[in-house]
């Protein structure tokens, strides 16, 4: 591989690739499964928003926290709309074989963008209805004096019906918009899908990102802040009403973890979508535009059982049981159905297949039914390890978050060095499984190096097999956890109701850890993937400028030092990006303990519920400091692809996408599973454990939790889209820096100029965000110091 181009017998491989009259059929079938995906989300949404929402004082509170996080959403769509469109007339001028490319890649980045968004938002909006509803359900376990209460059992499984339930609205838009949105481009444009799907992949990634690192600031702020001043400090609980913070808590678990995640599983449908059919065109023909969307539509339907399957039993332990059927049964209907699939569809040798234009694929002598089909289960056997692996590191019923709770009897410090240690292993174990099964799916392909990459790619699409039942269980999280909130705070949900709640959280607490997991597994196959096609697109653009293999910046060998840079390079933004996202929270976060405690202090009478506290400023200051913090790793992820590429060549750039994505596979899972652990041990002593709380334990797990609060829910996610923005980014701009350095048109100076201009952008940047300080949070008549009309939500919470 390294230094040498293979033999390619035809290169116009892509533009040979035709939509049958029979494929056509099958991916109009197929787009109809997407909008049935689509139906069945607005089925269940109407089941949840049917329930009841309880007592007045709980739907102000929700109305509070609805207002918030629309205010912030909404904001946060008008800047990322002007950034898209910028992009969109970048696009326009990076090279594509016709203009009928460009203009369907920049049209298909804005619906990318635009699906990804609204994804994103319909998390966000059903979450904060579905919220007090789940509370009110809860409540029913405590009846009023003189009724008799509701079976206990009962109530806790129809709570968790309707949070699993608003999570399965957002998985059903999630598969239905991704496989929609990838067959429309391919009937659309055929032979040119591939292309095309990037613009549509990167609009995703793009907003998936920047969602996912703002709403994560704007959530760890608020729950850092108010944990720091409001549990550490007060000694009041976690949402007490007196907490100025605790409004802006709850809006952040919407924005962050419902609105983030969500965008962000659906860049990783749009992203293996485009990885698949870029390779599939190549190692399968014509069935490569079709077969690539036949897998993740089983997934549409099997995600439908899923979420219906979670119907918790009273046999079962807990309501981690009903999830992992509803998961596993899902996953094992997927693999059925995709061996139906691939023995109808596909033919028994690989000459049969139409449209092949490598010839080596064509010699190749495996079956193709039996390759598309362990590729794909590989993918969704990973999806179960890793659920398993995730759920034994982050479960409170386990032992290493039993030993992270114990830690709590020797102070902080030892708490902290627990959970770390704890993240550290288990990254490796992760990873093991994750190298395994990426090098597992390449064997398949024997000699052939793109064969492998798409078999490499189809085990991301039967990973994405399991994603509405991901997406469900990732949503179940906050919802479960913005109830209990809304219970504590209004005060109206006691006793029994009350603990329904808390072991909700709990289970929530472990779906979010297990689904952050997932995630980073889809990140890497689709980041793996999209390597390939990188490959293909340099190595395609070598040939028509007529470049040498032995170019030093066509060479993929290690050995040359430029790309040893690159590899460096590559695990450092990693890096980079992790600390400029733990450093914004922290940031805003000060911000926000400054004005929880000046409201504290000048007005006491907070604390005897004589004052009420002024919520909207915490939601303003968590607001702005996340709209702005947001920029800085943004860029980085845009413009450090390209000032590597530019700088030392394609081959670097290689270098590069690999050593971000090994590092991102272990810091990504070091950072989720270290701070689900803190949380669910600091759970496990609220429980009752090692002193219960209030007690120096108690305290101790806090601080863990607050140290693991940015790690699990703002840089960890974050790095998932990082890697494929920079996998896309590097793919679009391949054939330009091959074209400006051995092209006709090569020119040293407008590399140069670009190369300049990246870094430029990128030291500017960290630069202005490294003198941002911490605002004191006083009033001092400034902008900063005001409260935005748009942000500030109603008042929530009467004086009791």
């Amino acid at each position: 591989m390294a230094g040498q181009l293979p033999t390619v017998h035809n290169h116009d491989h892509l533009a040979e690739a035709v939509l049958t009259a029979g494929n056509r059929g099958l991916v109009l079938v197929i787009a109809a499964i997407a909008l049935a995906a689509l139906g069945v989300a607005v089925m269940l949404l109407r089941q949840v928003l049917a329930a009841g929402e309880g007592t007045e004082s709980m739907k102000k509170i929700a109305t509070a926290i609805q207002e918030g996080a629309n205010a912030y959403l909404a904001r946060q769509l008008r800047t990322l709309g002007v950034f898209a469109v910028v992009v969109f007339f970048l696009l326009m001028l990076l090279p594509a074989d016709d203009m009928n490319q460009r203009i369907g890649r920049s049209l298909f980045f804005l619906v990318g963008a635009a699906f990804s968004a609204a994804t994103g938002y319909i998390g966000m909006w059903l979450a904060v209805r579905s919220n007090v509803r789940v509370a009110a359900a809860a409540r029913e376990a405590t009846a009023p004096e003189g009724e008799t209460p509701r079976d206990l059992t009962e109530v806790s499984h129809r709570a968790m019906k309707i949070a699993f339930r608003t999570g399965g609205v957002v998985g059903m838009f999630t598969v239905g918009l991704g496989l929609f949105g990838a067959a429309c481009v391919v009937l659309v444009y055929a032979a040119d899908a591939p292309k095309v799907l990037e613009g549509f992949g990167l609009g995703a990634a793009l907003i998936a990102m920047f969602m996912r690192v703002g709403g994560g600031i704007f959530t760890k702020a608020a729950d850092v802040g108010a944990d720091l001043v409001g549990k550490v400090e007060k000694g009041i609980p976690e949402d007490d009403p007196r907490n100025a913070a605790t409004i802006a808590d709850n809006v952040g678990d919407n924005v962050g973890d419902c609105a983030g995640m969500a965008a962000d599983l659906f860049e990783s449908y749009a992203v293996v979508l485009v990885a698949s059919l870029i390779l599939g065109t190549v190692a399968f023909g014509d069935a490569g535009l079709a077969f690539p969307l036949i897998v993740p539509a089983i997934g549409v339907i099997t995600a439908v059982i899923g979420v219906f399957v979670v119907s918790p039993r009273r046999s079962d332990r807990s309501g981690m049981t009903a999830i992992n059927r509803g998961f596993f049964v899902s996953a094992a209907i997927s693999l059925v159905l995709v061996a139906v699939a691939a023995y109808t569809y596909l033919p028994s040798t690989f000459a049969e297949l139409d449209g092949i234009t490598n010839a080596e694929i064509a010699q190749h002598d495996g079956d193709p039914r039996l390759i598309a089909l362990v590729a794909v289960a590989i993918g969704i056997v990973l999806a179960a390890l890793i659920q398993q692996l995730t759920g034994y590191f982050t479960e409170t019923t386990r032992k290493p978050v039993k030993e992270v709770g114990k830690s709590s009897l020797t102070g902080p410090a030892t708490v902290v060095l627990a959970g770390v240690s704890l993240g550290l292993e288990s990254a490796v174990y992760t990873a093991l499984l994750i190298g395994f099964s990426v090098y597992g799916a390449f064997l398949l392909g024997g000699t052939s190096i793109m064969l492998a990459l798409f078999a490499v790619a189809l085990a991301g699409t039967g990973l994405l097999t399991t994603v509405g039942v991901i997406v469900a269980m990732d949503t179940f999280g906050p919802v479960s956890d913005n109830a209990q909130g809304i219970a504590e705070m209004s005060g109206d949900v006691k006793g029994e109701g009350a603990q329904v709640l808390t072991d909700l959280d709990a289970v929530g607490n472990t779906t979010k850890a297990i689904t952050k997991g997932i995630a980073i597994a889809t990140a890497v196959l689709a980041a793996a993937a999209l390597f390939g096609s990188y490959r293909d697109a340099f190595e395609t653009a070598a040939r028509e400028v007529g470049a040498a293999a032995t170019e030093v910046n066509l060479s993929l060998d290690i050995a040359q030092p430029n790309n040893l840079v690159g590899l460096i390079l590559g695990a450092a933004v990693v890096f980079l990006f992790s600390g400029l996202a733990i450093n914004a929270v922290s940031r805003s976060a000060g911000a926000v303990v400054y004005e929880v405690r000046r409201q504290f202090r000048e007005h006491p009478g907070i604390m005897d519920y004589t004052e009420k506290p002024e919520y909207g400023r915490v939601v303003d200051i968590c607001t702005k400091d996340a709209l702005r913090e947001l920029t800085t790793p943004g860029l980085l992820a845009v413009m450090a692809p390209i000032a590597v590429g530019f700088t030392l060549g394609v081959g670097a750039l290689a270098a590069f996408l690999a050593g971000a994505i090994c590092t991102g596979i272990l810091m990504a899972v070091f950072l989720a599973n270290s701070g689900g652990a803190w949380d669910n041990a600091k759970k496990m002593v609220e429980d009752g454990h090692y002193g219960g709380k209030g007690s120096e334990a108690h305290a101790a797990t806090v601080i863990g939790d607050t140290v693991g609060d940015p790690f699990k829910d703002t840089a960890g996610p974050a790095i998932n889209p990082l890697l494929k923005v920079m996998n896309l980014v590097a793919l679009l701009i391949a054939p330009a820096i091959v074209t400006l350095s051995y092209g006709a048109d090569a020119s040293v100076p407008v590399r140069t100029a670009v190369a300049v201009v990246a870094v430029s952008v990128i030291v500017g940047a960290v630069y202005f965000s490294k003198r941002r300080g911490v605002e004191m949070g006083e009033d001092d008549g400034d902008d900063e110091g005001s409260v935005s009309k748009s942000t500030q939500p109603s008042d929530p919470v009467a004086a009791p």
